[in-house]
């Protein structure tokens, strides 16, 4: 299981461990990812996604995942999030419809 986040793409950053001595040694960032489950008003389920904590505080700042999902662009979600906006948008488009 890759440690990137489903739905902002953040995933680990490379760097250096510095000592006293001015040694420079490789090392990972990795993002603090948890297992959430959010719900979605449209579909009225329930989703189970792996979401950074940065993450998961801007869904609750847009005030949902639909809200999230509508805003932000394909490229940076994971491929079960990419499904799960397409299902949003068609749900609330036949709401609309109707």
């Amino acid at each position: 299981m890759s440690r990137i986040c489903e739905l902002t793409g953040k995933g680990r950053q490379v760097g250096h461990n510095v000592s006293h001595a001015n040694n420079k040694t490789k090392r990972t960032f990795l993002p603090n990812l948890q297992n959430v489950t959010l719900m979605s008003d449209a579909l009225g389920t329930s989703v189970r996604l792996r979401v950074s904590t940065h993450g998961l505080r801007s869904v609750e700042h847009v005030g949902g995942l639909d809200n999230w999902l509508a805003k932000t662009s394909e490229t940076d979600l994971s491929l079960r999030a990419r499904r799960l906006k397409r299902e949003v948008a068609k749900k609330l488009d036949g709401a609309k419809a109707a």
